[in-house]
């Protein structure tokens, strides 16, 4: 068997893992420590590292460091040809320039587009039509490295982040397998990537998914897609947070930043026109229909959104 190290933290990684396993064999994954989650705090493993040990792969890292000197020459030992990085930390020039035949990564987007850490998000809110997954070589500067493979996925405009990232799962895992046949053959051919073309796809924050209604209908209906489900756009309704998952276009007149109830649906104002809300969380209950909402509601009818919607989150927790 190969010496190929797999690298990856969350579920997103999990199809890539058991494809190159199943075709190759993955003799090694690195994934990230055990950690405190939920409520009761208990401790999880990542999920690359739930199914490496359900695949049978014992040879597992879970270091703190990847610059850490101890890790490095654990890695060295292991004498590896190819390294797979998927959904995992930003890899030092220590380590992945100790794969023989080469260190890739599969990144969520097409390449230069929406390089960082929340490609996927930014795609959506974007109101891309296509997005897909690239395969490209290591180098010293994140996302940047040369292309070896992508492939495309179709989005339509009722797709959130959590539906492309489901959809894009299959295709990384595809891309993964071809890629490491490719590496070990030696018939990889590699493009460059233009830097012209290239734009930034930041981390999205709770703090930062506050909804500004003064936007067209269509740009804030992206924006509640491109955080749904997580971390979940948000706005100021009565006085508590409300996410907002799903929203769809309705013909309805209400000023931009106003809210209105007509029947069971919620109808919020933007520049242009309206949305209805539908999938929406209140604090302390469980994600669901506005009209399970108003079944029980007694306030008013109309109203007008926060102006302010970082300040009013932050008022919230305060």
């Amino acid at each position: 068997m190969a010496s190929i190290i797999f690298m990856g933290t969350p579920e997103f990684a999990v199809p890539a893992l058991e494809a190159v396993h199943r075709e190759f064999g993955v003799s090694t994954v690195v994934t990230v420590p055990d950690r405190q989650k939920g409520r009761g705090l208990q401790t999880q493993p990542s999920a690359v590292k739930v199914s490496a040990m359900g695949l049978g792969i014992s040879d597992i890292l879970q270091p703190t460091s990847l610059r850490d000197e101890a890790f490095v020459e654990e890695i060295r030992s292991r004498k590896p040809l190819i390294i797979c990085v998927i959904a995992f930390r930003i890899l030092p020039r220590s380590v992945y320039t100790l794969a023989e035949c080469g260190a890739f990564n599969v990144h969520a987007s097409l390449l230069p587009k929406y390089r960082g850490a929340a490609p996927i998000n930014h795609a959506i809110m974007n109101g891309e039509t296509v997005s897909g997954v690239t395969s490209f070589l290591l180098n010293d500067v994140v996302d940047t490295g040369t292309v070896i493979e992508q492939r495309l996925q179709s989005i339509d405009d009722t797709m959130s982040a959590g539906d492309l990232y489901n959809a894009l799962m299959p295709l990384a895992a595809d891309c993964a397998v071809s890629t490491v046949g490719k590496l070990l053959s030696g018939s990889v051919v590699t493009l460059p990537q233009d830097d012209a073309l290239a734009t930034p796809a930041p981390k999205v924050f709770r703090e930062h998914a506050g909804i500004d209604w003064q936007h067209s209908r269509e740009h804030v209906r992206n924006f509640i897609r491109g955080h749904s489900p997580a971390p979940a756009a948000w706005t100021l309704w009565n006085g508590d947070v409300l996410k907002v998952f799903t929203a769809s276009r309705i013909d309805d007149v209400v000023p931009a930043g106003h809210w209105a109830i007509r029947g069971e649906r919620l109808v919020a104002g933007c520049l242009d026109g309206a949305l209805a809300l539908e999938e929406v969380q209140l604090p302390g209950r469980r994600r669901m229909n506005f009209a399970d909402i108003v079944r029980g509601y007694r306030g008013s009818s109309q109203g007008v959104f926060a102006a302010s919607h970082q300040q009013s989150l932050q008022e919230k927790q305060e």
